[in-house]
This record gives structure tokens, sequence and C-alpha cells, in this order.
């Protein structure tokens, strides 16, 4: 059968051929008085299946020909040819969006005709920047029209990585009671020494038993003064220090400290038990209950609202979670925290 380039679309006339196109696949959109509209993706991918022959000014047009017409209207052709061909060619129903998102694509069995799509998709190639309040936005809109967000990151070979993208809600199970405890400020870390150690690691899993003693992070240490559980003294000196006294410190020791303790304080304050993600190379690993019961579900990393970044990193973080069987958060760090979680997928 045979279309037509006319514009920006290539058009089936005989109504017997358009129809027989559009119900194989929902290709294009039908004609008022018969026939059919192609885009030129469609009509790309049509004619590489040699399911359909593209004519201009009555001409045979090859692949090549109408690839390097597409490649003058469409932006980013190759990315968004790669990533249209490999979902049909999975036998998914996927239809060129006009809004916010390049595709919207429908669950193999249903079609436009009796449901909704299932996954708005955003084709990406691998130098695009990763910015979480651009992806944010987008999954946003996508949770508000109750479709799933898919993104095709397509590399320099045309390899295509899938990952979803959705909000997420962390929330844990640990309970604590009030304890206090006294600790020593030693350089950069805090000890916690005789009973109150016990005492303190069994309410509320805070920090790491090294025999007798209890290391506490910086962290940990300004959220248990914060809310009146510890009491922190210089070990050489034997003198308190104060809350200032000690956030002075810590920002010191760490630039990023005030970005980290927002997300700490709103992990803890869901029932999470949050240690130092450092052996994952993310800022925490977040565990639902005791860490001796649990393994960690989450690592989680805390990002300004404005944070960009080549999508490497973000394929290198995703990839060692999944590796280690759990699942990676993205905590934006703006007047209000948001969670953003990509996950690996094979459509």
């Amino acid at each position: 059968m045979a279309g037509e380039l006319l514009g920006e679309s290539v058009v089936i006339s005989d109504m017997a051929e358009g129809s027989q196109v559009y119900n194989k696949g929902y290709y294009g959109y039908p004609r008022p008085g018969g026939g059919l509209d192609l885009d030129l993706l469609e009509a790309l991918f049509l004619l590489e299946c040699d399911k359909l022959q593209v004519l201009q000014n009555g001409k045979p047009m090859d692949h090549a020909s109408l690839y390097r017409r597409a490649a003058r209207s469409v932006e980013d052709l190759q990315c968004r040819y790669v990533v249209y061909r490999d979902l049909r060619s999975r036998g998914f129903i996927v239809k060129l969006d006009q809004g916010d998102f390049h595709f919207r694509v429908y669950e193999r069995g249903s079609s436009p005709h009796n449901s909704q799509a299932k996954n708005w998709v955003l084709a990406i190639s691998e130098r695009d920047v990763f910015n979480i309040a651009g992806l944010l936005e987008k999954s946003e809109t996508s949770q508000r029209t109750r479709k799933d967000l898919l993104l095709g990151v397509v590399d320099e070979e045309g390899d295509i990585t899938y990952y979803t993208v959705e909000g997420a809600e962390p929330r844990g199970s640990t309970e604590e009671s009030p304890t206090t405890a006294e600790g020593a400020l030693l350089d950069d870390s805090v000890i916690v020494l005789g009973a109150d150690a016990d005492r303190l690691y069994e309410n509320g899993f805070y920090g790491k038993k090294i025999g007798p003693m209890l290391q506490l992070s910086l962290l940990e240490t300004a959220y248990l003064m914060e809310k009146g559980r510890l009491e922190v003294r210089s070990i050489r000196s034997g003198q308190k220090m104060g809350d200032k006294g000690f956030l002075t410190n810590a920002r010191r020791s760490q630039p990023d400290f005030d970005m980290r303790m927002k997300a700490y304080q709103d992990l803890r304050s869901r029932g999470m038990v949050v240690k130092t993600g450092f052996k994952y190379g993310t800022h925490f690993r977040v565990y639902e209950g005791n860490p001796s019961k649990h393994h960690s579900r989450y690592l989680v990393h805390v990002v300004p609202d404005d944070y960009s970044t080549v999508w490497a990193e973000i394929s290198r973080a995703v990839r060692l979670a999944h590796g280690v069987k759990k699942e990676i958060l993205f905590a934006s760090s703006g007047e209000q925290l948001s969670y953003v979680k990509l996950t690996r997928v094979r459509p």
C-alpha cells in the first residue's frame, strides 16, 4: 500500500488501505471522508518494515530519503525514532503526544478506542541534562493524569535504558522511647560510653556499636541534641557544648550538613532508621525497622532543588542500587522535601 508525503505527514488516500493500516496497529489518524494521516515517525517505521510505500511527487522514496526529510522537522529525530521503533517492536501501541511528553503508550492488548494510555514517554539522549526540578514536574503531571512516566534514555550506540519515575513516600515502623544519654565529642564524631551506649542504640538504633562504645555521626548527634535526648561534652576539657556551638562545628566538618540534616530529620519522622550510605556512594541507606532484622530498602541521595547532572551519574546510581537489591531515592531539598524514585525496567 502507498502513501504520499504531504508536508509533515504521509497520507494514505485509499479508504480500504488506510483502514487496514489503522486497524492492524492503530497507526495514524483516520481522515474525514476516508484515508489515513501518518506522522513521519510512523511512516519511517512502516517503511522500514516493508508495510508501506512512500511517494513524493509520484516517485517512491527509500528509507534514507524519508529519514533525511524527517530530520528537517522532527527535533531529536534519532533519539525519538529509536525509542518509538523499540516500543513498537515490543508490541505496544505508541502515539505521538502534542503536549509535555513525546509519546503515550497503551498496554498490550488494549487500544485507543477501549482504554486510556498507560504511560507517558520521554525519549532522552544520554547527553541530555538530568534536572531534578523538571523531572519532578513531569512526574507530578503523570500522577495527576493517572499515567506512569517512562524514560527511554538512548546512548551513543543507540541502545536504550528504560526508567520509570515516580514520587515516593517512604515509611518505617521504628518506635522510640525518650531515653537520654551523654556523649563525648572527639574531632568530628561523638562517642557514647557506658550504659548509655546500649540504651541509646536500643531506642532508635542510633550510631554504630564498636565494642562497648557507640559512635554517632554528626547528623545523629545534632538530631538527638535537638530532641533533648543527648548532652555532648568535649572529651578533652569536659566542657558541655550547646546546640549552636555543635552545629557550627558540624557545618565546618561537613559543608552540606544542613541539606543532609533536612532529609535526615524527615526520614526519622517517618519511622525510618537512617545510616550513612557512604559505602554505596550515596548519603544514606535507610531501613524500615531494626537493622539487625531488616535489609535497608532505600539508598537516599540528597540534592538541591535546582540539581542538574549528566545521565551517566544517574545510570550509575540506579545500577548500583539495583545491584545491591535496594531502591534509589533522590531527595530534592527545596522548601518542601520531595522524593523521586527511579527504577530501571524492561517494558
